[in-house]
């Protein structure tokens, strides 16, 4: 029996990630800092016919990652699929005014959360020799954006540690790797658009006419922790349309 956990499950592309991965007939650990958003999303995944567990945490907080690592397998056992996809988007103002305080959490979540998960999953996955991972970055890991100094200052970071966690693993049998949404149609995206049209920041051109659905990330997430993906590790998968081509 498989198992999965998912950070940041509690709504959007988390929410979609357990679902699918439930769906793929994986018990589901899902975790938020949200517990009502966490506890209905693992009401989705039992409505598949999967257990699920939920979990409340703040992922940028190491005693409460351990905690709820060891807590799934102690429900379901080792963890086989991790879905590191907890993140925040911060605020939208020029550098020279971006607060201090909102950087810092931005990096406390996006880039400590990730690197946190990883230690602590990568750990246990280690000493059984098998598991896969993916990282939630996003397409601006690859590319800078007015307004976004915190998140794309994360994000670039998240692809970094997706690159060393695959090296620090070779010669095993476990894989790191990364997806980078672009827009999704999610309450972040939404948020950042919103503070956009308010602050004049964050030009997006050649932004797709709609956005993804979270269903789309979630399937490519879903591949790359499945066995179909074996020869695949420190990539980072693209989602965006094909804006970034250009």
């Amino acid at each position: 029996m498989s198992v999965a956990l998912v950070t940041g499950g509690g709504g959007g592309i988390g929410r979609a990630i357990a679902c699918r991965l439930a769906a793929d007939g994986h018990d589901v650990a899902v975790v938020d800092r949200d517990a009502a958003s966490a506890a209905e999303t693992a009401g989705l995944v039992e409505e598949t016919g999967r257990r699920a567990l939920s979990l409340t945490a703040d992922v940028s907080q190491a005693a409460e990652v351990e905690a709820f690592v060891a807590a799934t397998e102690d429900r379901f056992g080792p963890i086989d699929a991790f879905a590191n996809n907890a993140g925040i988007e911060g605020v939208v103002a020029p550098i020279f005014d971006y607060p201090d305080e909102v950087f810092d959490a931005v990096l406390s979540v996006n880039v400590k959360g990730v690197f946190l998960g990883l230690k602590h999953v990568l750990a246990r996955m280690r000493q059984r020799g098998t598991g896969a991972v993916v990282n939630t970055a996003s397409t601006s890991a690859i590319r800078g954006r007015p307004g976004l100094a915190g998140y794309v200052a994360s994000k670039h970071a998240v692809l970094g540690l997706t690159r060393v966690a695959a090296l620090d693993m070779a010669g095993t049998a476990i894989r790191v790797n990364a997806v980078l949404p672009g827009p999704v149609d999610t309450r972040m995206i939404h948020a950042l658009d919103a503070q956009a049209r308010a602050t004049g920041g964050i030009k997006r051109a050649g932004t797709p006419t709609a956005y993804a659905r979270p269903e789309d990330i979630a399937g490519v997430v879903a591949f790359l922790l499945s066995p179909r993906a074996a020869h695949v590790n420190g990539a980072a998968w693209t989602i965006d349309a094909g804006v970034t081509v250009a």
